[in-house]
């Protein structure tokens, strides 16, 4: 077991962590309407071209180009309404030389023509012809057969999380019925003897269980499937008990608390016990967040997170959201940022990041980031801030004025 805060940087404790895990191998089939934010158990691919048939882009005529070659105000072509194109139906008249259709956007190309001069370049001459101003080329303003997608083409890979405009390209092709990774259920559980319920009215050293919402809340967000498993004291075979309960039918262990330096604190000995390889990691080089535990238990990720609301919401961003997103078999993705201007100076220590929450302003066109100080068992900090502002380990602080890149929660 490694010795408690021998720390070690973010990126190893992740590298740590991802030598012992792999991704989950249950799946499901869903309904698309319900398939938002998941993750492909596989490769889709087009059971059909899109469009399936040639369409208009505009209103105006479908013609043979060649009979608008040359074509101009001052000498028009002149063509003959031939027939008008239904929508929602495949024409039954074809376009012959010197004709016209009258089409509609997204109407189907009656046969014959290849391509569509814009209303605007036409006039009628009388209610069965036309003249054409501007000539066309082949295909203009048609959207070909299986020019957004064709037949067999890979529409996304496994791992892909599916976003609103990927469902709408899944109903599209006929995709109603999607592939997923089941979502990785993940155990909560907080200890600590002054932790009560969120809805207790709380006795004087008391505080109510903040940890637990928060974190289920991050699982959604990260695709998980929270099972809140209650809270354990500080009675280490109660705590050993409730943690095996808990990860038993459970793909991820999270225990909020117990992961600081204190004589009652069993965390550590209990999630060595789970099982081989145990602790990977007791103490990272961030701050809030030091005391943090990495374990595997087999194949399932084990997290002590520290009871301190603002060090827990950092830590699992860092940590715990990576491994979720690994067990889906989905990519690590760059989280979303914004650039600012820093109002005020931060104070730091080389050797550790830092990760401090501000709230962003903007003033004459400027985005600002108001740094929000505080203890990191306050959770009112996180609360009133837009994101975090990155310390790099190699700095001693970030100058006010300085361009930062906020991550936004």
């Amino acid at each position: 077991m490694p010795e408690l805060f021998q720390v070690v940087t973010v990126a190893e404790a992740n590298a740590r962590l991802r030598a012992h895990i792999a991704p989950l191998s249950h799946r499901e089939l869903i309904p698309l309407h319900d398939a938002l934010d998941r993750v492909l158990a596989e490769e889709l691919r087009s059971p059909v071209d899109l469009p399936a048939f040639p369409r208009s882009t505009v209103d105006g005529f479908a013609v043979r180009a060649a009979d608008t070659y040359g074509a101009s105000e001052s000498l028009p072509a002149y063509l003959t309404i031939c027939g008008e194109t239904p929508m929602g139906r495949a024409p039954k008249f074809t376009v012959g030389p010197g004709q016209a259709a009258l089409i509609h956007t997204g109407g189907m190309l009656p046969s014959g023509s290849d391509s569509v001069v814009m209303v605007e370049y036409t006039q009628y001459l009388d209610p069965t012809a036309i003249e054409v101003v501007r000539p066309v080329a082949v295909g203009e303003n048609v959207i070909p057969v299986g020019e957004d997608v064709a037949r067999g083409d890979v529409l996304f890979p496994r791992g892909h999380r599916l976003r609103p405009q990927d469902l709408g390209g899944l109903a599209g092709v006929g995709i109603v019925q999607v592939p997923v990774v089941a979502r990785p259920r993940v155990a909560i559980l907080a200890t600590g003897d002054e932790v009560v319920p969120a809805d207790a009215e709380v006795a004087p050293g008391q505080v109510r269980d903040i940890n637990s919402y928060t974190i289920a809340a991050l699982v959604r967000r990260a695709g998980g499937e929270p099972v809140l498993c209650g809270i354990a004291p500080d009675d280490p075979a109660i705590l050993d008990r409730m943690a095996r309960s808990a990860l038993e039918s459970a793909d991820l262990l999270v225990l909020s608390a117990g992961s600081s330096v204190s004589t009652r604190d069993y965390t550590v000995s209990i999630i060595e016990s789970l099982g081989a390889p145990g602790v990977l990691v007791h103490g990272v080089a961030i701050h809030p967040g030091k005391p943090t535990i990495i374990a595997a238990a087999g194949k399932r990720p084990v997290f002590g997170l520290p009871g301190n609301p603002v060090s827990a919401i950092i830590a699992f961003g860092l940590f715990v959201a990576p491994a979720l997103r690994h067990l889906q078999g989905a990519p690590e993705t760059d989280p979303l940022t914004v650039q600012a201007v820093l109002t005020l100076n931060i104070a730091s220590k080389p050797g550790r990041e830092d990760f401090v929450p501000v709230r962003l302003e903007r003033r004459d066109g400027v985005l600002y980031a108001n740094p929000v100080f505080g203890k990191s068992n306050l959770i009112y900090t996180l609360v009133h801030a837009d994101g975090l502002v990155r310390v790099p380990l190699d700095l001693s602080g970030l100058y006010a004025g300085s361009p930062v890149e906020v991550t936004l929660f």
